[in-house]
């Protein structure tokens, strides 16, 4: 698999034989960190948005809290590689044409994977569009492409499959570093809700519920997507040499726009829809996440390959 590769491929350096003991909680600060940053972003970004007269549903609002996220995520994130004696570039980041492909290449694997398996389900009477609104779908792209980007993506995958993945990495096999880069990845949600309620509550704001997955849905079910989830970013994390985190962004963001549109698109006014989902409608989520972590490692393996000479 793609994570068998030698450590040199993934992170760029090799971590010195003394710091193996250091990598674990450098991993969990990687998560730590996020955890920190959507809190606060989160927990601040509405009162300051409420202290600039803005609408709640406006784009301006909804980007606040998405700017200071990243913001946070980042500051600390450099702050840590420059206090272990790293560049920022060790994390997965490249050059401008490494970093297009990377990022054309996260849009592309799982964007073709939800077509496939969504397509194959829509034939199967699983699911039945909308009649879509070229209009509205396009403002919302444009505006979940911006919010979701700085809200989500980038600091996710620049503290997670960036510092976490490259702590563990260094010094653990790349199944082990998989695995435990998807287990801080299920810790942060429900540690960022204690940190946003802290937030909120400190600025007279009413905090969000605290717990481990959001409110009304499922735990067992909600845990086992993230971790299918977290396991393809790891995936994409890992298939190219150049610029791979930029590979995971474009996955993350592309993930999120896909399901939000398909699934969720009537409540958030996104021009279109599955208007009439069968029961098994969501299974069909972890079924093409799956297919484009498949495809990932197809391309890793071509890419060590290619390598190798």
């Amino acid at each position: 698999m793609t994570y068998l590769r030698p450590a040199r491929q993934d992170t760029g350096e090799q971590a010195p034989q003394g710091a193996r003991h250091q990598a674990v909680p450098r991993a969990l600060s990687g998560g730590a960190v996020m955890a920190l940053a959507l809190g606060i972003g989160t927990g601040a970004g509405p009162s300051l948005a409420r202290a600039l007269g803005l609408a709640p549903s406006s784009t301006a609002a909804r980007l606040i809290p998405a700017v200071l996220v990243s913001l946070v995520a980042l500051t600390l994130v450099r702050a840590a590689v420059r206090h272990d004696g790293h560049r920022v570039a060790r994390l997965g980041f490249g050059g401008p044409a490494a970093s297009l492909r990377a990022l054309l290449v996260g849009i592309a694997v799982p964007g073709t994977a939800a077509c496939l398996v969504f397509g194959l389900g829509t034939a199967a009477g699983l699911l039945r569009w909308s009649t879509p609104d070229p209009g509205t779908l396009a403002r919302f792209l444009v505006t979940n492409t911006a919010v979701a980007l700085l809200l989500e993506a980038l600091p996710e995958e620049t503290t997670l499959r960036g510092y976490t993945w490259t702590s563990l990495r260094g010094s653990f096999s790349g199944p082990l570093s998989a695995l435990g880069t998807t287990a801080v990845f299920l810790l942060v949600p429900g540690a960022s809700t204690a940190v946003q309620a802290t937030t909120a509550r400190l600025l007279g704001a009413e905090g969000a519920p605290v717990g481990i997955v959001p409110e009304g849905r499922p735990p067992a079910d909600h845990l086992i997507l993230l971790t299918v989830f977290g396991l393809t970013l790891v995936a994409a994390r890992t298939a190219l040499p150049d610029a791979p985190l930029c590979t995971a962004i474009g996955t993350h963001l592309t993930v999120l726009t896909v399901n939000r549109v398909a699934l969720q698109g009537d409540s958030r006014d996104a021009g279109w829809s599955a208007v009439d989902q069968a029961a098994a409608a969501p299974l069909l989520v972890p079924l093409y996440l799956s297919v484009a972590a498949a495809a990932f490692v197809v391309l890793g393996r071509m890419a060590a390959r290619i390598s190798r000479g």
